[in-house]
Order: C-alpha cells, then sequence, then structure tokens
C-alpha cells in the first residue's frame, strides 16, 4: 500500500499502479473540465479513504444483518471507524477547495455531521520581482471554531515549496483554540523541497501523497530509493514548478488562467 522512502515517519507515499495511472493523466496537457474534477473526486477519495483507515480510531461491533431474523446467534462481528471523532477539512482556496469539498462530503459516511466542519482559507503565493517565491500570504479565511482533539486536514494537490501549508498551520497553531489530534496533510503531488520544509518547520504534522516529483534531481538520487540521497533530490524548478508536475492545477481546475 505506501512506498519504500528515506524521507521519515511523517511521511506515506501510496503505492497504487491504479492511481499513478489516473494521476499520470490528470497531468496531462490534454486534460481539462469536465474531465479533471472527475480525476480529482476519484483521487481524493481514495486518498481520504486511506487517511482515515490509517489514522482514526477504530472500535470493534457486534450488530444484525438481514439474516438475524433466521439466524439470531450470528450477528456480524466487524471493525469501524468510531463515530466519535471530530475533524476539521481545511479548504485551501483556489486548488484545494474541491479537494476539500470531497473529503467533507466523504467523512459522513463514517462521523456524524455534527463533528464535522470545513474551514475556508484564501493563501496565494508571495513572488518577487524576480519571480522567485518568497512566501504565503493568507488574504481571507473563514474558521468555524476551535479545534482541540480534532483531526485537522488539509487537501491541497500540490506540494510545491510548502509555504502555503506552513502559513496555514502557523495561523491555526497561533489563532485557533484547542490541541488538535493530528494535523495531516492531503497531496497527489508533493517535492522533496516540500517534505524538508514542511516536516522540519512542523514535525507534528502527518503527509499522505500519492507521488513525489523529483525530476530535476541528480542520476545518482533517481536511480534511488526516494530520499535516500535528498540533498540531491530536486522538484522544483526556477519558478516553483513542479517537474515533471502537472503545472497549475489550480488554474485548469477553475478555468481561471490568473
Amino acid at each position: 500500500m505506501f512506498q519504500k522512502h528515506f524521507y521519515g515517519q511523517q511521511v506515506q507515499l501510496l503505492s497504487s499502479p491504479f492511481l499513478n495511472g489516473i494521476l499520470a493523466k490528470l497531468c496531462s496537457p490534454q486534460t481539462f473540465q469536465p474531465e479533471i474534477n472527475r480525476l480529482v473526486q476519484l483521487l481524493y477519495t481514495h486518498l481520504i479513504s486511506t487517511v482515515i483507515d490509517q489514522e482514526f480510531e477504530k472500535e470493534k461491533v457486534h450488530i444484525p444483518t438481514r439474516m438475524t431474523a433466521s439466524h439470531p446467534q450470528s450477528l456480524l462481528s466487524t471493525e469501524r471507524i468510531k463515530s466519535d471523532q471530530s475533524v476539521v477539512c481545511v479548504n485551501l482556496a483556489r486548488a484545494g477547495t474541491y479537494p476539500s469539498h470531497v473529503c467533507y462530503d466523504f467523512l459522513h459516511e463514517a462521523i456524524p455531521q455534527s463533528q464535522i466542519r470545513q474551514d475556508h482559507i484564501f493563501a496565494s503565493r508571495l513572488v518577487s520581482a524576480e519571480q522567485e517565491i518568497s512566501g504565503a500570504a493568507l488574504s481571507g479565511y473563514k474558521i468555524g471554531g476551535g479545534i482541540d482533539n480534532a483531526f485537522v486536514l488539509f487537501p491541497d494537490p500540490m506540494g510545491a515549496t510548502g509555504t502555503t501549508i506552513i502559513s496555514c498551520l502557523d495561523h491555526y497553531k497561533k489563532h485557533v483554540k484547542g490541541s488538535p489530534k493530528k494535523f495531516i496533510a492531503l497531496h497527489l503531488i508533493v517535492t522533496p523541497e516540500y517534505l524538508t520544509k514542511v516536516t522540519t518547520s512542523h514535525p507534528d504534522i502527518s503527509v499522505y501523497a500519492l507521488r513525489v516529483d523529483r525530476g530535476l534531481s541528480s542520476a545518482k538520487a533517481l536511480d534511488s530509493i526516494p530520499g535516500e540521497f535528498w540533498n540531491e533530490e530536486k522538484g522544483l524548478n526556477q519558478n516553483g514548478y513542479i517537474v515533471p508536475g502537472g503545472g497549475g492545477f489550480g488554474e485548469i481546475m477553475n478555468n481561471s488562467f490568473v
């Protein structure tokens, strides 16, 4: 289920030929709306399901089925996700808007609606005169309460430089009441630079991703297990875009190329 790597215990890279194929299609220059949203929904449905199975608390239950009337001594014994858990799903507009909605909607299959919340943050890159990314600005947010003992999820397709997720984590830790059970980032693609920056800045976050892109790495690094020669890995070009990547998902998903 997970790929071997040397990025540390905070990072989980899924190993799925099926999902890799869907993600490759998503990154194709021929993929636009409405297909891109359909593919994003498919990928994030699998990703959030994996996160729930790996991170959320479980319970053993004995429950009746349609056959219980005929065989009352034989209840179904199984394991399921405990319902008394709190979850906050954070929409990082704009690329994260639809992924967040997919995850938020999916969570209702396991958690009561009263214990699920979706927050909204508008974050944008800060770019220097040389077109280099220098940080991220949070220009607006709608946060519906505290995060005490809650799983706080950040479904954002591209983990490129790490500036946006770090700014959002800083905001929650400084300005939102409560101690969360866990911060979890859910990405389709991440870079080695992102993993370095985010796991160093916030060692308490767990990162789940379908793919790590390191296309500008040394030949030695590319021939090795991801993270084995981390200092020789590179996935960002001079403008902070992921290589091989998929271009700007936010632009394509919203059909707004600004």
